[in-house]
């Protein structure tokens, strides 16, 4: 299995490659891709590779990742402890739903304990009550979708290199399935 450094390597080769392929199609006009779109691409794609990589499961230990987050990166210790090394966590769909899901949680947690002990005078009003319409388009094509491919492709690119096929969780469930199956004829 590859090192951090080799797993940044290749993402960083295949984002140059893919910002060349774009660059070029963009200047042919055979492809519209807005600024705000490929800066939305990039970021997922740069937190996939370097902050939230699928490795976060081994955060107990010493991970490139972990240590990005500097001294936030305690934050990882129980996700390392809630999944397996090479379990749910380096699955297709749900390994790098399970990161987002987390660090969301982390987002409301912290929500929560600011709204609780800071007096909602010193809050801005609109964090209290936002009121301010949103252009859903706008964020899903401009901004949500591609900086969900971004940080989807690095994660994929990482089970690649660790030679994870895209049935991973399937095939490791459906043996878990069949031996408990075994167990009970």
């Amino acid at each position: 299995m590859p090192s951090g450094r080799v797993h940044n390597l290749i993402n960083l080769a295949v984002y140059a490659g893919l910002s060349a392929a774009a660059l070029y199609f963009t200047q042919t006009q055979a492809l519209v891709i807005t600024p705000a779109q490929a800066l939305s691409f990039t970021l997922g794609y740069g937190a996939g590779t370097l902050l939230l990589s699928p490795d976060l499961d081994l955060s107990e230990g010493q991970v490139d990742s972990k240590r990005r987050w500097g001294p936030l990166g305690f934050l990882w210790v129980p996700y390392g402890m809630m999944f397996s090394h090479r379990g749910l966590s380096h699955t297709w769909i749900l390994g790098p739903l399970t990161r987002l899901v987390y660090l969301a949680l982390i987002a409301a947690l912290l929500w929560g304990v600011v709204y609780a002990l800071v007096p909602h005078t010193l809050l801005p009003y609109s964090w209290l009550h936002p009121r301010v319409p949103v252009n859903h388009q706008f964020l899903g094509f401009k901004v949500a979708y591609p900086l969900l491919a971004g940080y989807y492709l690095s994660q994929w690119l990482h089970l690649i290199a660790d030679g994870i096929r895209p049935d991973h969780g399937l095939r490791h469930s459906g043996r878990k399935a069949r031996a408990t199956l075994r167990r009970f004829r």
